[in-house]
């Protein structure tokens, strides 16, 4: 890439988890970039465990730093990192991933392959696949199935499948997300009505995709960009989470079809959107080590559960998110 390396912002939300919190830490430490900066926001802390981790692993870096962001919710949080940013890319990534010491310069490739690229997601490896909890969950976000990068926009001719843009989660996600800067602030942050710690639980960063990609500019998917996550492991947290992704999904998809500019692309997709949603479905099935059925038939049955409570949770968000948007504004 030629010029020098662009700067960086590294975005990490975290909330009462200091444990996983330091081994992310550990890993960026390790970064081999020259021009970054680590962002770690707490929020809504109930303690200050996240900050003495903090302190802890980093010392004195100053490429390293804290804030609070007290208004509870993962939007609330990437929008503060974004506030904090110096860099002309923001880079965000989870508590529970570990970064490749590369991860940052496939971050820049991604951004390099067009000119009109505004976001590079990457790929988003298994740290652990012991237990059948793992593999499940592995085998039904299909982060790590491609090693091809690829470019979208909305050219028809680059359409991934019929609910183009909106079967979002195949560009990527959240745990490995780098945007440009002044394109995100352009367009106001994250839907704050959206994501963890919201009523909604998810569907922030599938609402980033596809507002990139409406107003017009590129979005790269790019291999070299690995993080590694760790799955939840324990079926109690991944019930939770089955939840969210469910009412995540069905939330953002509300957003478009309440919305007159997209409704009809929305509905006319939503048969092939059904059809994608199936085949996502029976990979969990061809696992050799699957978890019992039962165990299977109540991840399904709590997913299906959040995706019927989404639509209501995302209007139920918005008429939130609007108050407290309101209360801001008059303070």
């Amino acid at each position: 890439m030629a010029g020098a390396a662009p700067r960086i912002s590294v975005v990490v939300c975290t909330r009462n988890r200091p444990g996983l919190l330091t081994a992310c830490l550990d890993g960026l430490l390790g970064l081999r970039y020259e021009n970054f900066e680590v962002v770690v926001v707490d929020n809504a802390p109930t303690d200050d465990g996240t900050r003495v981790a903090f302190t802890a692993a980093v010392g004195t870096d100053e490429r390293f730093r804290y804030v609070v962001e007290p208004v509870p919710g993962l939007s609330s949080a990437r929008n503060r990192g974004l506030a904090e940013a110096s860099g002309e890319i923001i880079a965000y990534t989870d508590d529970d991933v570990r970064v490749d010491t590369d991860w940052l310069l496939g971050i820049a490739r991604g951004f390099a392959r067009r000119d009109d690229v505004a976001c590079v997601t990457g790929l988003v490896g298994s740290a652990d696949l012991a237990t059948d909890i793992e593999q499940y969950f592995d085998a039904k976000v299909s982060w790590s199935t491609s090693c091809a990068p690829r470019v979208y926009d909305m050219d028809p001719a680059n359409a991934p499948g019929p609910l183009h843009p909106f079967t979002a989660g195949v560009f990527g996600t959240g745990a490995n997300l780098a945007l440009r800067t002044e394109t995100v602030r352009a367009l106001g942050g994250f839907d704050t009505a959206l994501g963890a710690g919201t009523k909604t639980r998810g569907g922030e960063d599938l609402d980033i995709f596809v507002r990139i990609l409406l107003d017009g500019h590129a979005l790269a998917y790019e291999p070299a960009a690995l993080v590694w996550h760790s799955h939840r492991s324990d079926l109690e947290e991944l019930s939770r989470q089955m939840f969210g992704y469910g009412s995540g999904l069905t939330a953002y998809i509300v957003k478009y079809l309440v919305d007159p500019a997209t409704r009809r692309r929305v509905v006319a997709g939503i048969p092939g959107g059904l059809r994608h949603a199936k085949q996502l479905d029976s990979r969990t099935r061809e696992i050799p080590t699957a978890p019992k059925p039962e165990i299977m038939r109540r991840l399904r049955t709590r997913e299906m559960a959040g995706m019927l409570a989404g639509p209501a949770l995302y209007l139920q968000a918005r008429r939130r998110s609007a108050r407290a948007s309101a209360r801001g504004a008059q303070q």
